[in-house]
């Protein structure tokens, strides 16, 4: 009977030896499975390249030690990264959408670069230049403002001068990289979205165009 239990006692411990080693093996093939195809969207700042460097994925890395949740986190540490959504299809291929914490413009009173999050850079970018100080409160409603617009278009503009008049304590005049001028209000800011679209209709001809008061187009030269 003792050798009985003996040779059960024997099996139940080589069984489990075999469960183990099958484990490793199993845990060894997936940690060697490498990611092969990596897919970024919604970037605008960064090329697919920087965003798959940022990710530490460039090198075709492991799959099982690089999981979704921590090449988030990786993203996310750099200041012009608001949000990344990382996820698998299968193993070997991973989507990242990120959503760039965007420079909107310099602010010459404080020679800093402003991003979406009211952060501050000192970094360059080919981003309109506000020249003057605009007060608090409206700056706080530019910055808002200019966020929403296409950027696309932010980036066609040179320069924002803050300039209020007796009518509007929200007016700003902007130069834009084409040569032409445009007086907009806070209100009537989403309105500048269309420029390209209002400076065909004027036959591309160079001048200044009010959105703060209207839709006209004033000649120049």
């Amino acid at each position: 009977m003792a050798k009985k239990k003996k040779k059960l006692k024997t099996k139940k411990l080589l069984g489990f030896v075999l469960v183990i080693i099958l484990i490793l093996l199993a845990l060894s093939f997936f940690t060697d499975v490498k990611i092969n195809n990596v897919v970024v969207k919604g970037n605008v700042l960064y090329s697919d390249y920087e965003i798959i460097e940022k990710a530490h994925l460039q090198n075709y890395p492991s799959s099982l030690k690089n999981l979704s949740f921590n090449i988030e986190k990786k993203l996310e540490k750099n200041i012009y990264i608001k949000k990344a959504k990382v996820y698998k299809k299968g193993l070997t291929r991973v989507v990242i959408e990120v959503e760039e914490n965007l420079p909107l413009f310099y602010y010459l009173p404080t020679k800093k670069t402003i991003l979406m999050d009211n952060r501050e850079t000192e970094e360059n970018f080919p981003v309109p230049t506000v020249i003057n100080y605009v007060p608090d409160k409206i700056y706080t409603l530019l910055l808002k403002k200019i966020s929403l617009i296409n950027y696309d278009i932010v980036k066609r503009i040179s320069e924002i001068k803050y300039d209020p008049n007796e009518v509007d304590d929200e007016r700003f005049f902007l130069t834009m990289n084409d040569g032409n001028y445009v007086y907009l209000t806070l209100e009537r800011f989403d309105k500048i979205d269309k420029y390209l679209e209002i400076i065909k209709s004027f036959d591309n001809k160079k001048g200044i165009l009010y959105l703060d008061s209207g839709e006209y187009f004033e000649v120049k030269g």
